[in-house]
């Protein structure tokens, strides 16, 4: 059998620039552990799975209307397990916390075409959808459903539906109309 060869390996910089490494020296600094990299904090994610995802939830700072009471119900029940007990959170409103011109979307049709929409770009197309979607009556609860491409507008209804604590399905046009009602008859 040949040998394996490298096809690439990260620089130093792009190590310590990466989430990854900055998750490890929260995880190290608020729990007093020694990690000394990716496999011990693997080794760890696996032997301490519910501290594991509480370190989680609090470095990527979910935003939170309540808070958990549990990280987990039961970690015997897999599949069936149910995570972050008693947390009401607002999917949208992760995605979106940022306002800025920092860029959220980069699009590329088929024909080429570069479309970038920065998190400013993007909270302003969401709000003209969520202000549609409000006129027609739509609210938490509700099943809002797309027959669109996978273009940006679709992510914006998306963020739109849910926002107001819509369920969301989509369906690419690339489906057949069998497959579209098979697909919606589920919802």
């Amino acid at each position: 059998m040949p040998a394996h060869r490298l096809l690439w390996s990260p620089s130093e910089d792009d190590v310590e620039d990466a989430n990854i490494t900055k998750f490890i020296e929260f995880v190290v600094r608020r729990r007093g552990i020694e990690l000394g990299g990716y496999f011990d904090l693997y080794d760890w994610s696996v032997s301490e799975i519910p501290e594991f995802w509480r370190e989680v939830w609090d470095f990527v700072g979910v935003i939170s209307s309540e808070s958990y009471t549990a990280v987990v119900d039961d970690l015997k029940k897999f599949p069936g397990a149910r995570w972050f007990v008693g947390a009401k959170l607002n999917f949208a409103e992760n995605l979106m916390r940022y306002g800025d011109e920092r860029t959220a979307i980069v699009f590329r049709d088929e024909t080429g075409e570069r479309r970038e929409y920065t998190y400013r770009d993007a909270h302003l197309e969401v709000a003209r959808f969520r202000e549609y979607l409000k006129e027609i009556g739509v609210g938490p609860g509700d099943r809002v459903v797309s027959y669109m491409p996978n273009v940006p507008e679709t992510v914006f209804a998306m963020l739109a539906a849910t926002s107001l604590g819509a369920a969301w399905s989509s369906t690419g046009t690339e489906l057949g109309p069998t497959a579209v009602i098979d697909r919606l008859g589920q919802l």
